[in-house]
């Protein structure tokens, strides 16, 4: 059999579409003045990847508080912290995904703690919104272990006291970054990053406040996020412990 003759210049050809590649902007965060934490060793990189296999537990973090009174049970009130250091503090993840928190100095530099939380980003955002909500990430003391409290690798995670998996302590990813970079004029707000495609976990949710970050003791820290009226108090609490 013959092969068939080759298209000539006078032949109309269907051109083709050129493909579109997304180029991400460039990120432009300037360096913390904090020392970065070490980098997490080999065991506890491969704990994180074991981690990130686990199924989600969505917890009950519900507890009877409403953000628009000032009492949260009898014979105490929110009060408004002071002495603490100001801190920019953004929840992020996809919906159906484990949510991440990260500190920075301002909305400007690279974060100083990048942490995966073993909640889903949907459910705590949408705790959150109906009250206030604990977030306390406990592990072991060692004696003569001179590791600043927010460089632990693991935390058990309690949320308003249930149990809820762990929290890991990581590097900030490039895609992190890419987050930062686009929030990086954004003080306070929330809202839904676009996405051009549709993934299973869903849209790419955020929430950025600022923290007070309150040290208590070389084992203890505690970072609260302020409202912007300055008068309910917070609504989210993150508690570090070392026991």
């Amino acid at each position: 059999m013959a092969a068939p003759p080759l298209p000539t210049a006078s032949q109309n050809l269907k051109p083709t579409t050129p493909r579109t590649v997304h180029t991400p902007s460039p990120i432009s965060l300037q360096p913390s003045t904090k020392k970065s934490p070490s980098k997490p060793s080999k065991l506890f990189r491969r704990f994180r990847a074991v981690f990130r296999s686990f199924p989600i537990i969505s917890p009950s973090c519900k507890i009877p508080v409403s953000l628009h009174g000032s009492r949260m049970g009898e014979g105490h009130t929110h009060m408004h912290i002071h002495g603490g250091t100001r801190m920019t503090g953004t929840l992020f993840g996809y919906r159906k995904a484990r949510i991440n928190l990260v500190i920075q100095e301002s909305p400007r530099c690279l974060p100083i703690l990048v942490l995966e939380l073993g909640i889903q980003t949907g459910k705590l955002l949408q705790d959150m919104g109906m009250g206030l909500v604990r977030i306390a990430l406990e592990c072991e003391k060692r004696p003569g272990d001179k590791t600043k409290i927010v460089d632990e690798p693991i935390w058990s995670l309690y949320c308003n006291g249930k149990k809820s998996g762990y929290g890991v302590r990581r590097e900030a990813t490039e895609d992190d970054l890419s987050v930062m970079q686009v929030l990086h004029a954004v003080s306070m707000g929330a809202g839904v990053l676009p996405n051009e495609t549709e993934l299973p976990e869903g849209d790419l949710m955020y929430m950025r406040a600022q923290f007070e970050r309150v040290v208590g003791s070389r084992d203890s820290e505690t970072y609260y996020m302020m409202n912007p009226d300055g008068n309910n108090g917070p609504e989210l609490s993150v508690f570090f412990v070392r026991i």
